[in-house]
């Protein structure tokens, strides 16, 4: 067996990511927006695939994930439900299908989990949609939150420049996190804080952290076409490329190009 891959073949539940950080183990995850992909992440051993509203970025070429919508991210997410068996499935919820009030999030929830078979939702924010998040848990919905830098108020923020540096946004941070536990979240994405708060937060926490760009946590999350190298454009600081898929693929597809034109390809072995 390749060592990366691990030893429990069971399903990862949220309560196994909360044994996971009681036991001292770390959480790996990655996202995910296909079926060929979410196969192959799944299969190699990652604990959690986020079905990320960063499809809007990484799919469909959009500046910003605002664009993206509930059906698009639907469509994603059911494509990565049907090629994984072990993973936690977290599908995000785009922007403006939570916002307005808890009615709306929780019809949108429903939707969602009964459409796509995820095994929970990602929502960004604090206490601002604490109600919503309340009334998509009493509706039995797990809820993953998000806090620091939240892609879906960019334009709000204005930068994707690291958040929580001040010591009021900080300490805002800390008691969104405290508060996201206990309402019932089953664990907190924090994304481009500075170390020192995210080591605070998972101290403070009884439930999982899973950073980005935040230091040490319970957990990472990378996006799995930045870390697999397909694009080759982005490059923050704390995104660590496991490969070169751009060169290999351009590689790739050029030798094919040249092959068919230099008439190389099909030989007598490839066709019937």
């Amino acid at each position: 067996m390749a060592t990366y891959l691990v030893e429990d073949a069971r399903k990862v539940t949220t309560h196994r990511l909360l044994e996971m950080k009681q036991q001292g183990k770390k959480i790996a995850m990655l996202t995910a927006y296909d079926y060929t992909t979410a196969s192959i992440v799944d299969g190699a051993g990652v604990d959690c695939i986020l079905v990320g509203d960063s499809a809007s970025n990484v799919m469909a070429g959009n500046l910003t994930t605002l664009p993206i919508t509930l059906d698009q991210m639907i469509y994603h997410a059911r494509s990565v439900v049907r090629g994984v068996k072990r993973a936690l499935v977290v599908c995000d919820m785009p922007f403006g299908t939570y916002q307005v009030n808890p009615t709306e999030g929780v019809r949108n929830a429903i939707r969602i989990m009964q459409e796509t078979g995820a095994d929970a939702l990602k929502l960004e924010g604090g206490v601002e949609i604490l109600d919503t998040v309340r009334t998509i848990l009493e509706a039995g919905i797990p809820v993953m939150g998000h806090l620091g830098l939240t892609p879906q108020s960019i334009n709000k923020f204005g930068t994707y420049a690291v958040r929580a540096k001040e010591e009021a946004e900080a300490q805002k941070l800390l008691s969104d996190a405290q508060a996201l536990e206990e309402v019932g979240c089953f664990a907190v994405v924090t994304e481009k804080i500075p170390a020192a708060l995210n080591a605070q937060v998972c101290q403070s926490l009884r439930i999982p952290i899973i950073g980005i760009g935040a230091g040490s946590s319970d957990g990472q999350v990378l996006v799995v076409d930045d870390m697999l190298g397909k694009n080759n454009g982005f490059s923050p600081k704390f995104l660590r490329r496991y490969a070169d898929l751009h060169t290999i693929m351009t590689n790739a597809i050029g030798a094919y190009v040249a092959d068919v034109k230099s008439g190389d390809f099909p030989n007598a072995s490839e066709q019937y």
